[in-house]
């Protein structure tokens, strides 16, 4: 199986050892973050620090100039990757025998709902979500858009890993986070994660559902779960909470919006692209989910993209909706965690990989390859060997 490491720019540049020890991981690819969220993250192995803070949303690539006197647009990064910091990483991991993919994180940043309040989600009480950008609206849609072609199709990369193209919602790796105190359970997530911003509204309106009632029936039907009511899972918790009529047109504005996004996105992509240019999505098969891993229809987003990358950590049952499929030519890459602090598991992954591909799988994705220990990373290398 083709296996590629997840990798973040400062990993590599002002290391010059590390390009050689990625390769020495038995990956044939690197997907090298080209647009990133805020992040903290450690390089135990760097030379020059430890800990990179990425203080915001970034592109860490000098943009061009489609952006100029644009109210939206992607921000620079600062001192963490400075300069072309993607370009100067790919050319050192191209020049150590590595296919180059780009990551780009599209719709999560919080710079951008702090500086630009009316981009973001707005939940049934009121309250902003800074980290998620509404994508129904139209100034939003056209920014990731454009964002996604100009982060995707960097020079010498092969192919493109789209993140967080789709809703995002409550759920928030945030610093300090304090939201766990309730359990929401899925359906009370789906619910606080519905936005009524004026563009949202109309679309609730075009499905026939008024947008102040829908957001009372949201308030009245989170009040027992506030109090302590257990909140029954799946869609099915979502019909009994919202009733079958109105959680129907929620999600069917919802899918509506994320699906021609994730259409105009790949498109765009592909038409700034060389040929052969590969495109996938991190994806979630249960198209309201929101994240990182964009909730998807699996036959719909194989007619759109080359294929999809799925979290399997923990289990790898999301891989099966997009086998089922039976598209021979996609791609449906399992993204197994190998850091073990982080709650991965590299000395499983020969097993946990052959148990991916036993579901579907046709190649692996490894996070990641700059944040694990030396130990994680031999354990890498042993199973991949075998592999």
């Amino acid at each position: 199986m083709k296996a590629s490491a997840f990798v973040y720019p400062w990993d590599v540049d002002g290391d010059p050892e590390a390009p050689g020890r990625i390769a020495a991981l038995g990956v044939a690819q690197v997907t090298l973050a080209a647009a990133y969220h805020s992040t903290r993250a450690l390089t135990p192995r760097h030379p020059r620090h430890r800990v990179v803070t990425a203080e915001h949303a970034a592109v860490l690539y000098p943009a061009d100039e489609r952006w100029d006197g644009r109210t939206l647009r992607p921000y620079p990064a600062g001192d963490w990757a400075p300069g072309d910091a993607f370009g100067a990483a790919a050319g050192a991991l191209a020049d150590a025998g590595l296919e180059v993919h780009t990551w780009v994180v599209l719709a999560h940043n919080s710079r951008l709902g702090a500086e630009h309040p009316h981009t973001s989600v707005v939940n049934a009480y009121g309250d902003r979500y800074p980290w998620a950008p509404c994508i129904a609206q139209p100034a939003t849609r056209a920014y990731l858009v454009d964002l996604a072609a100009e982060a995707a199709v960097r020079p010498g990369a092969r192919g493109t890993e789209l993140e967080s193209l789709g809703w995002y919602g409550l759920q928030h790796l945030h610093a300090h986070d304090k939201t766990g105190g309730v359990g929401l359970g899925d359906a009370g997530q789906y619910l606080m994660s519905l936005c009524f911003c004026p563009d949202c509204g109309q679309g609730y309106g075009r499905h026939g559902l008024d947008a102040g009632e829908l957001a009372a029936a949201v308030r009245a039907a989170l009040e027992p779960v506030w109090r302590g009511a257990p909140s029954d899972g799946g869609w099915t918790g979502v019909e009994k909470l919202l009733g079958q009529t109105r959680a129907a047109a929620t999600r069917a504005w919802r899918d509506e919006t994320a699906r021609t996004l994730q259409e105009a996105a790949v498109r765009a992509v592909r038409e700034a692209a060389p040929e052969g240019f590969q495109v996938l999505l991190h994806a979630d098969p249960v198209s309201y989910h929101c994240g990182a891993n964009a909730g998807v229809d699996p036959a719909h987003i194989l007619s759109v993209a080359d294929g999809v990358v799925v979290p399997c950590t923990g289990g790898a049952q999301a891989l099966t909706p997009f086998a089922r499929q039976g598209r021979a030519a996609a791609v449906i890459a399992a993204n197994l965690t190998v850091v073990s602090g982080m709650g991965g598991s590299p000395g499983t992954l020969a097993a946990d990989a052959a148990r991916a591909r036993g579901l579907g799988a046709t190649e692996l994705r490894l996070y990641h390859a700059g944040l694990a220990s030396d130990g994680d990373l031999e354990a890498v290398r042993a199973a991949l060997a075998g592999l």
